[in-house]
């Protein structure tokens, strides 16, 4: 295969090492059957294990009464990739070679269309990186078109098992929090705010990818199916909407259908899930993240009620804070920065906007938009109108890539030493309550201001006026 250039190898190489995965390449045709292996699929068990293992330290140190100690991420590592990561990925990786999923070494296969003519068509190992770019929250496909490609994901029960492994993992963290800390409604209470914003988001995506577009129907066109641009026929309308939602809602970044076609509702729904970046998000550091709200949550919360901010008999104080807000803040300002830098370039050179966009207006503001923010949030995902293998969108997103995972990961960390080192405290009648439904909504609400209404916006300047110049018949 052609190699890749200096920049794009930049990229590619830290995507896959953050667990981001984001593709700058086309997949069949910019990779060997080698990197493919021992590049792309080892880092997509490695970067999920380190996520696993960072979520491992901060359960042992929200368990721990004043040890200090977090435990050992080498111990973490391996255990993850041996007692989970690997079993898993053997099971899914069986009932996707059942359902048609490559897997072999040999070349490209020689066939004769139905039209008379020849046609050279890509396979190779496909079923297992297919297995461990899902489990583990990657989303890096095999095939340039990811999951939509008939060979990676070939059937609709094909679909079900991918859609199902993308969620297995970050749900299971929610309730092995509860079991580690002997704290079951804790974690009912997590599990319950995050499942209700994920069907939310479910719930907009599917109708408004149902409804179809309404230039295409004043046309004369049946959309009784939904709007199918971008779409596989063998998953439709509904189907794509469900996996739109639940990848970017757990920072898994595969797609089985183009998002640049999407709705504008239904990539506002991708956007603020990634946005949000904590309902179940990503292997491990999905909970991390919304464990910097809770953090944040607390506190105020103690200082409206009058009693002292404590999270699991530690007390939550100033320093705590100040890494938290930080860490909250970070995400926003990557995007936003970014996205600002690109739009100015795109602005002060009307040349960058045909070399990049395929789309003018609000819908290619939002594909500059979207891959920051695929970026910032380990997601990986595209809207591919955006030509974005090139020197500037190599650079630059991958530097995003890199401030984003290794920032936060190593400030939840902090966190969760600082609190580790503490002397427990038991619970008492000041002590703030922490798994009721009162505390669940204050933490959402939280979530909503500090991380949504950040991006509310820019969120108006793209898919919203969108989705009002659309329906307007603009």
């Amino acid at each position: 295969n052609p190699g890749q250039t200096v920049h794009q190898a930049f990229n590619t190489s830290i995507s896959f090492l953050v667990n981001a995965n984001l593709q700058h390449y086309s997949g069949e045709s910019g990779l060997t059957y080698f990197t493919q292996l021992f590049v792309i699929m080892l880092f997509q068990f490695l970067a999920a294990a380190t996520g696993m293992a960072a979520m491992a330290g901060l359960l042992k140190a929200l368990a721990s009464k004043n040890s200090g100690k977090i435990g050992n991420f080498w111990v973490y590592l391996v255990t993850s990739c041996t007692r989970v990561l690997l079993p898993l990925a053997l099971v899914v990786g069986l009932i996707l070679i059942v359902e048609g999923v490559p897997m072999t070494f040999e070349g490209k296969k020689e066939v004769v269309t139905m039209e008379g003519t020849t046609q050279l068509i890509s396979q190779g190992p496909v079923a297992a990186i297919v297995a461990i770019k899902q489990l583990g929250t990657n989303g890096g496909g095999f095939f340039g078109a990811n999951a939509a490609h008939p060979l990676e994901n070939p059937t609709y029960l094909s679909n079900m098992v991918n859609c199902m492994s993308i969620l297995l993992l970050p749900m299971s963290f929610v309730m092995a929090l509860g079991f580690y800390l002997k704290r079951k409604k804790l974690a009912y209470t997590i599990f319950a705010v995050m499942l209700i914003a994920l069907l939310t988001g479910i719930a907009v995506t599917t109708y408004a990818e149902t409804q179809g577009n309404p230039f295409i129907s004043a046309m004369g066109i049946d959309q009784s199916g939904g709007a199918m641009e971008g779409k596989e026929s063998r998953f439709g309308a509904v189907a794509t909407a469900l996996w739109g939602a639940v990848t970017t809602a757990t920072s898994n970044g595969s797609v089985n259908g183009m998002h640049d076609s999407l709705m504008p509702l239904s990539g506002l729904v991708a956007l603020l899930n990634m946005q949000v970046n904590s309902w179940f998000g990503g292997v491990g550091v999905g909970f991390m993240n919304y464990y910097i709200f809770i953090i944040i949550a607390v506190f105020i919360s103690g200082l409206m009620v009058g009693r002292t901010p404590e999270f699991l008999g530690k007390k939550v104080e100033a320093k705590e804070m100040k890494i938290a807000i930080l860490l909250a803040l970070l995400h926003p300002f990557v995007i936003l920065g970014s996205t600002a830098l690109a739009s100015w370039m795109a602005v002060n050179n009307p040349a960058l906007t045909s070399q990049w966009l395929n789309n003018p207006s609000f819908h290619g503001f939002t594909e500059m938009l979207y891959e920051y923010t695929s970026s910032a949030a380990n997601n990986g995902s595209g809207f591919e109108g955006l030509k974005d293998s090139n020197v500037f969108w190599d650079i630059s997103c991958g530097l995003v890539l890199v401030v984003s995972r290794f920032i936060s990961i190593v400030g939840q960390i902090a966190i969760a030493g600082i609190l580790a080192q503490k002397r427990f405290v038991p619970e008492s009648a000041g002590t703030l309550k922490t798994d009721t439904g009162t505390f669940a909504l204050m933490t959402f609400t939280v979530i909503l201001i500090i991380a949504a209404l950040s991006f509310f916006p820019v969120l108006t300047l793209g898919p919203l006026a969108e989705h009002v110049t659309m329906f307007k018949g603009l």
